[in-house]
């Protein structure tokens, strides 16, 4: 494995410019140089356990890694790029060129050969951001409203009153009610992911299957629930969701390279075909860690992202973690008793998180594609594992 490293020492100059300001005050330089010892402080305390990681990562432990960004107070704190040889390690598999098979290096991790990553399920939070946004600029609308009458012109069976009856916080929460099984390998036939993926029709697949349960009761993990979001957001704003997120988001975020999976009726797949660069989606990170503020423009509502990221739904994944929560396309691995989230993040196949720990000004990138084999150690637990426990015993 070759590694590119570009680990990014920041120096702090804020009390500099201060002192230089008329008017500056004596306790302000102080309150500022107290905050720029912490900072520093942070910085070299992290600076070992990320240089451990790293040799962890090109050591194989954490299997095919190919980002790694640290973030703390808006300063990079570490970059790590890592090389893979996927047309090798993909050769034993079906590489047939098609954008939904994940053994395909035209497609996948990289959009062609381009620095655009998989995003996988990480492009939920994303469309739940934009979502966020629609209701923000069209009051006629809330989560509360009805889904099924947004998704008119569908010739599906409706004569089950609990599907009429499944609102847009439902479907943002995994709580429709409708049967679906996604737990299994992706490429079980049986998975309806992958039934969803080989349809003509990604809309009318989803709407077509039965209700298990009524809604809004029962967490069951569902990309289809997330297409319906992304059609409804096209009622909504009358623009299909790419392109208002182009405008937006991506504009307003300096995001001008990204591609985005459309599906064979002409919709764009907003449960997992988003591609950015590693240091785009680190700007979502930092929207939301300014509470949906991007150069003092609020580009999405402050109380949208504190309740897309709160802890809504309490032990969606005891297999993973016990009081796992999950907000709006949002999971929550770690919340307060009082329901106060201490660590958010999207989560994509194969290794793509993008993991906020508000308390600290931490954000965490991770890129990979472990797809095929298991590895030693998860990027998952790096943060909540091995970051945090640093920070509060400094």
């Amino acid at each position: 494995m070759r590694t590119t490293i570009n680990k990014i020492k920041t120096l702090t100059f804020s009390i500099l410019y201060l002192v230089t300001v008329i008017g500056c005050n004596q306790k302000n330089r102080d309150k500022e140089a107290v905050n720029d010892t912490q900072r520093v402080t942070s910085q070299n305390v992290l600076s070992s356990v990320i240089d451990a990681i790293n040799s962890e990562i090109n050591n194989g432990d954490y299997g095919l890694i190919d980002r790694f960004m640290i973030i703390q107070n808006d300063e990079l704190l570490a970059d790590f790029k890592y090389e893979q040889d996927y047309e090798t390690i993909v050769q034993k598999y079906d590489t047939t060129n098609h954008q939904y098979n994940f053994n395909s290096t035209v497609w996948h991790p990289y959009y062609k050969q381009t620095n655009l990553h998989t995003l996988q399920s990480v492009t939920k939070s994303i469309t739940s951001i934009l979502f966020g946004i629609a209701l923000d600029l069209n009051k006629d609308y809330n989560v509360s409203n009805k889904a099924m009458p947004l998704l008119a012109g569908y010739d599906t069976d409706f004569l089950d009153k609990r599907k009429q009856n499944i609102s847009i916080e439902d479907l943002l929460t995994m709580r429709s009610g409708l049967q679906w099984n996604e737990e299994t390998d992706h490429n079980d036939t049986t998975n309806d992911c992958f039934r969803l993926e080989s349809s003509d029709n990604w809309i009318k697949y989803v709407l077509s299957k039965p209700m298990d349960t009524i809604p809004g009761t029962r967490f069951v993990y569902n990309g289809g629930g997330t297409v319906l979001l992304g059609k409804i957001i096209r009622t909504i704003t009358d623009k299909r969701i790419d392109l208002w997120a182009e405008e937006k988001l991506f504009e307003p975020l300096g995001i001008t390279d990204y591609y985005w999976k459309e599906t064979p009726d002409g919709e764009i797949d907003t449960e997992g075909g988003l591609y950015l660069k590693a240091e785009d989606l680190a700007k979502i990170g930092l929207l939301f860690l300014n509470k949906g503020k991007w150069n003092d423009k609020q580009i999405v509502s402050e109380n949208w992202v504190n309740t897309a990221t709160s802890p809504l739904i309490k032990d969606v994944k005891p297999e993973w973690k016990p009081d796992m929560g999950y907000g709006y396309q949002w999971w929550i691995p770690k919340y307060t008793k009082d329901g106060k989230s201490s660590i958010y993040a999207g989560n994509g196949y194969g290794g793509q998180y993008l993991m906020i720990a508000p308390e600290y000004n931490l954000i965490i990138v991770f890129n990979g594609w472990n797809i095929n084999d298991e590895p030693e150690k998860s990027t998952w637990s790096v943060l909540q594992d091995r970051i945090i426990p640093i920070l509060q015993n400094k």
